[in-house]
C-alpha cells in the first residue's frame, strides 16, 4: 500500500504542476487555457529531440524545453488571447480549445503518430528503499520539484514586484491600469511562467511514462485542471494539495479496482467536489459588483 501511496503522491505532483499553470492563468488573466496540456507536449518533444538528435545532457535539454515553452506561452498569449481581452468567456473557450487542436496536429506533421521513446533522465540515480518499498528517482525528484515549486511561486506571487502586480491585475484590471501597472506585459508573464512550469511537467511525465505521441499531455492537462478545481481555482497551495489528492485516488482505484477505468474515479470526485463545494478546497467566493 506504501507503494500505491508514493506512486500516487508522485503522479499527483505532475497534476499539481500542470495545475498550477491553469491556477495562475485563470487567477490572473480570468481564462482558462485548454490549451496548456499540448505545451506540455511541447515540452517533451522539445527535451527530447535535445537529447536524441542534438545530443544535449539531460539538464541543457531540461533548460532549452523551458526556454521553447515559455516563448510558446508567451506567443499563443498575444496571438490567440489578447485579441479577446474583452471578449465573452465563451469566445476565448472556443479559442482554447482550436490552440489545443492547431498544437496537437502540428506536432502530428512534425513528428508523426509514431511514439517516441523518451530517455529516463534519472536512469543513474539510484532507487530509494524505504521498508519493502522502493522509490524510484523520478519519483522523488518529482515530489521534490513539486515542493520547491509551489514555494516559490508562493513567495514570488507574495513578495515580489511582478507577483505583486499579478495579485493586483487579478483583483481589478482598470484599478491595475489607473496604478501604472502594464496589465498587458503582467498577462503574458504569467503565460510565460505557466507555459515553463508546463515544461517542467512535461520533462517528468514522459520521463515516468516514457511514451511520447502528439496526445500526450491531453488527459495529464484535463486531470490537472480537475485537480486545480478541486483544489480551489485560483489557490497554489490548493492546485498542489488538489494534484496530490488526484494522484493518489487515481493510482489507489487503478489498484484496488483493476477491472474499472481509473479516470471514472478521476471524474466522479470532480462531480462530487462541484455538487458539495463549488469553490473548491481551498477556493474563496468571489462577490461581482453589479
Amino acid at each position: 500500500m506504501l507503494t500505491y501511496l508514493i506512486n500516487g503522491i508522485s503522479l499527483g505532483s505532475v497534476y499539481a504542476i500542470i495545475a498550477l499553470g491553469y491556477t495562475m492563468v485563470y487567477g490572473i488573466a480570468k481564462m482558462l487555457n485548454f490549451a496548456h496540456g499540448d505545451v506540455i507536449m511541447v515540452g517533451g518533444y522539445a527535451a527530447y529531440c535535445a537529447m536524441a538528435y542534438l545530443g544535449w545532457p539531460p539538464a541543457a535539454a531540461v533548460v532549452f524545453s523551458i526556454a521553447v515553452c515559455t516563448m510558446l506561452g508567451i506567443v499563443i498569449e498575444r496571438l490567440a488571447y489578447k485579441p479577446l481581452r474583452e471578449a465573452t468567456s465563451l469566445a476565448v473557450l472556443i479559442t482554447a480549445i482550436g490552440v489545443s487542436y492547431f498544437l496537437q496536429n502540428a506536432a502530428l506533421l512534425i513528428w508523426s503518430s509514431n511514439p517516441k521513446i523518451f530517455p529516463n533522465i534519472f536512469a543513474s540515480m539510484p532507487p530509494l528503499k524505504i521498508g519493502d518499498a522502493q522509490i524510484s528517482a523520478v519519483t522523488i525528484v518529482t515530489i521534490c520539484a513539486n515542493i520547491i515549486i509551489m514555494i516559490a511561486l508562493t513567495l514570488f506571487t507574495g513578495k515580489t514586484k511582478m507577483g505583486k502586480a499579478m495579485r493586483a491585475v487579478s483583483e481589478d484590471k482598470g484599478a491595475a491600469t489607473l496604478m501604472g501597472i502594464n496589465v498587458n506585459f503582467t498577462i503574458s508573464m504569467t503565460f510565460a511562467i505557466g507555459s515553463g512550469l508546463a515544461a517542467i511537467a512535461g520533462v517528468l511525465l514522459c520521463t515516468a511514462y516514457p511514451n511520447l505521441v502528439p496526445t500526450t499531455g491531453a488527459m495529464p492537462g484535463i486531470k490537472a485542471f480537475v485537480a486545480a478545481v478541486f483544489g480551489g481555482i485560483g489557490s497554489i497551495p490548493g492546485a498542489m494539495i488538489g494534484g496530490i489528492l488526484l494522484g493518489v485516488i487515481e493510482i489507489v482505484a487503478r489498484a484496488l479496482v483493476p477491472a474499472v477505468p481509473s479516470d471514472i474515479f478521476v471524474f466522479a470526485v470532480l462531480i462530487i467536489v462541484l455538487l458539495i463545494k463549488p469553490d473548491g478546497l481551498l477556493g474563496r467566493k468571489i462577490s461581482e459588483k453589479v
